[in-house]
């Protein structure tokens, strides 16, 4: 059996320590014990993007992500977005972006000069919260996965992006027709009904950690504000 070899670790602000490690040639993130992402499972997290892309009626969207990790949903974002629109991170652990442009620079590539995009180093929250003071631009797509799923919370702050009041400020950051896509490593039935009394149509659908249609089911929230 092949070894883990911890590569670097960053601390989560307010949070836990996140572990890179490899394993043969696949790369993990860690969060004590449990794997937060790697590289032999990154589909669900593609088709975040990819999916929520296909869905958007803007010819020149604004996307916005929470959370980098791996860049997998960043990368996908840009490889759909069509002219003119741009795509958004923001990213809490500054460490993560050391290790793209390090031990994770073959998944990187040119992704994080791509003049289309951006990654900045804050709370996602803050952001949304920023597209409500009336003077920034709305956004066509929020992409958020930033922690296991609104019932798998890695940082407590975050308990606030999926509470009513949290799902009220995405939703008016949104312009109409836009969509709030959440990810998560389970289904949640609670949020599903959140969402619906925050004032979304919602789809669930359930994707595969890997395109061959192996690997645990992860569950997408795509939510149309009217």
């Amino acid at each position: 059996m092949l070894p883990r070899e911890t590569l670097a670790t960053a601390d989560v602000p307010d949070g836990e320590t996140l572990t890179l490690v490899s394993h043969g040639r696949d790369f993990i993130i860690m969060l004590g014990r449990d794997e937060l992402m790697g590289t032999r499972m990154q589909y669900s997290e593609e088709q975040l993007a990819v999916l929520t892309l296909a869905e958007l009626r803007a010819d020149r969207p604004r996307v916005l992500i929470g959370g980098y990790g791996m860049g997998f949903t960043y990368r996908a974002a840009l490889d759909k977005i069509p002219d003119g629109g741009s795509v958004t991170v923001a990213e809490i652990v500054p460490e993560i972006l050391e290790w793209a442009e390090g031990p994770l620079a073959h998944l990187t590539g040119e992704s994080l000069a791509d003049p289309r995009g951006e990654v900045v180093i804050c709370d996602v929250a803050a952001l949304i919260d920023d597209a409500n003071d009336g003077t920034t631009a709305k956004y066509d797509a929020i992409l958020l996965d930033v922690d296991n799923g609104p019932d798998g919370i890695v940082r407590d702050a975050n308990y606030r992006i999926y509470s009513k009041t949290g799902l009220a400020k995405a939703r008016d950051a949104l312009r109409p027709g836009g969509i709030l896509a959440v990810w998560s490593a389970a289904p949640d039935h609670k949020f599903t009904v959140r969402l619906k009394e925050s004032g979304f149509d919602v789809e669930v659908r359930e994707v595969r950690a890997r395109p061959n249609n192996k690997g645990p089911r992860h569950t997408i929230w795509f939510a149309r504000k009217p």
